[in-house]
């Protein structure tokens, strides 16, 4: 019997998918890791307000009445969570979490592909892959939000590549 290490090992070097070619597997796995993580966050925070709203404090652990602003809690949440039953509102946690899901998974299936078909293309995997790959998701992802603005879109490129390269150098053994 293996330990549990071993699983995680395992599941780390074996690929869930075969569509037959190495970019579509590498999409498509980054996509489902990406996706998952997306679900658990997006019913952490909601599991994190809805204990802070039941203790009466907000989410600076500050009472209501003694709060500047008790809109900032409701900004953060799942819109439409509030539903007038228990099943609307399971509804709305499913149909927020599976949004916020295929946002994480699109952003990491669209990195991923991007970095591999650089370096497919340029013959190298370095720095330079990484910046270009974050620029474009995090363009991509400034795209999918509300009342988008040219300077969210660059600032959003800019973080994405300046993420993606720290990322690439750590991992790369440089600093």
């Amino acid at each position: 019997m293996s330990s549990l290490l071993d699983e995680v090992r395992r599941f780390e070097k074996e690929c869930f998918f075969d569509l037959g070619h190495p970019l579509l597997n590498r999409i498509a796995e980054s996509f489902v890791k990406a996706a998952g993580v997306g679900a658990i966050q997006a019913v952490s925070r909601e599991a994190y307000f809805t204990a802070i709203e039941g203790s009466g404090l907000d989410s600076n652990g500050v009472p209501p009445e003694l709060s500047a602003s008790s809109d900032s809690k409701k900004r953060h949440r799942f819109p439409d969570l509030k539903g007038e039953t228990n099943r609307k509102s399971l509804e709305a946690l499913v149909k927020s979490t599976g949004k916020e899901s295929l946002q994480w998974g699109l952003a990491a299936g669209m990195y991923s592909g991007l970095t591999y078909g650089l370096r497919e293309a340029r013959g190298a995997h370095d720095w330079k892959n990484s910046a270009v790959a974050g620029a474009i998701t995090g363009m991509a992802l400034a795209l999918t939000t509300d009342d988008v603005s040219h300077e969210q879109v660059v600032q959003c490129a800019i973080t994405g590549a300046a993420i993606s390269t720290a990322a690439n150098l750590l991992t790369a053994g440089i600093f």
